[in-house]
């Protein structure tokens, strides 16, 4: 078979995650589809009796109720079966990308690459030993590099043995539902899966460089020439596209695009349920969760080129939790949500 770095990058590789049980994993994989086709056909069920109604009582308390649900389920403390997975807890340290290949490398593949999503953190090791080979040195070094370009100065490998400056602990609960500090793992062999530490200042300029890049081309200052974005337009706008056959955990009306969930602008019906286009990750590791939501704001394609404020323009949230297995995507577009209706009647 072969691999491509977009397969790779969608989840498509049919490399495994940290569960090796290929029948197990395809088991919960038909059973969250046929979850997610129940309630998608309910949605679509109460958004017809309703067409041309403002959001009747019904949808809103339903929609209400799922999220309080999602929450109470995703909340501290819950049993998350993904981090009972062995994997997880690795103390090895590794010298090199490279080398942590070793632990996955002689698995199978979980399905033939291209035919079905499944996430993979493995395969983002093996992307990032990709970009070692490519860029000829180190992928720490290189990313380390490229935090410095984009002014991430807190962001900094998640190694156990240096002295990082407001390093914060990380908590978990106990079978017996009392805090107590995160069990000591190395972040080694997944460096681009969540080896990282960061701030939430350093992921706002991470944001704020990738929503520039995304604007930059649609805007004309007639007083002063833009200075081009880290990437190009396109390259974000094609990172931002779904990619067909994927999914997302955390928003069902999500596709996963390269290296993002993504959903995007959608309305059916006059006055019901719409869909505003945003980026998105979680994160999850021991110890520790986070989210980084993008939603850029809708421009007019007539006034962009007249418009006084330059990119980025849109609205940027990022939480990082020192507790494990704590659900922030759907409380960052909330927030995402409230910030965008001041903007928009001011």
């Amino acid at each position: 078979v072969a691999i491509t770095t977009r397969l790779l990058v969608s989840h498509l590789s049919g490399i495994r995650h940290y569960d090796k049980d290929i029948t197990k994993v395809k088991e919960e994989k038909e059973k969250a589809n046929r979850e997610l086709k129940l309630t998608k056909s309910h949605q679509d069920k109460e958004q017809k009796e309703g067409k041309g109604i403002e959001k009747t009582d019904c949808v809103k308390q339903k929609k209400e109720h799922d999220s309080e649900m999602k929450s109470q389920n995703s909340k501290p403390g819950r049993k998350d079966k993904e981090f009972e997975q062995e994997e997880y807890y690795l103390k090895e340290k590794f010298e090199s990308v490279i080398e942590s290949l070793k632990i996955f490398k002689n698995d199978p593949l979980f399905f033939k690459p291209g035919d079905q999503f499944l996430y993979s953190t493995y395969g983002f090791t093996l992307l990032s030993a990709v970009v070692e080979r490519a860029s000829g040195q180190k992928f720490t070094d290189y990313m380390l590099k490229m935090f410095r370009d984009l002014d991430m100065l807190s962001t900094v490998l998640d190694d156990n043995e240096a002295m990082i400056y407001n390093r914060a602990r990380c908590y978990i609960y106990n079978k017996k539902g009392r805090l107590v500090n995160a069990p000591y793992v190395d972040n080694s062999y997944k460096w681009a899966g969540g080896g990282f530490l960061s701030s939430v200042g350093d992921l706002l300029k991470f944001g704020n460089a990738l929503l520039y890049s995304y604007q930059a081309g649609q805007f004309k200052n007639g007083n002063a020439k833009l200075l081009p974005g880290y990437l190009k337009p396109g390259t974000v706008a094609m990172m931002w596209t779904p990619v067909p056959k994927t999914e997302v955990s955390w928003d069902r009306d999500g596709k996963y695009a390269m290296a993002w969930a993504v959903v995007e602008k959608n309305q059916e019906y006059g006055c019901c349920r719409q869909q505003r286009h945003y980026a998105s990750h979680t994160g999850g590791a021991v110890g520790a969760s986070s989210v980084l939501l993008i939603l850029p704001e809708e421009l007019d394609p007539e006034a962009v080129g007249t418009w006084p404020v330059a990119p980025p323009r849109g609205v940027i949230v990022t939480i990082i939790c020192n507790m494990q297995s704590v659900s922030l995507n759907s409380t960052a577009l909330k927030i995402a949500t409230e910030f965008d209706k001041e903007k928009r009647a001011q």
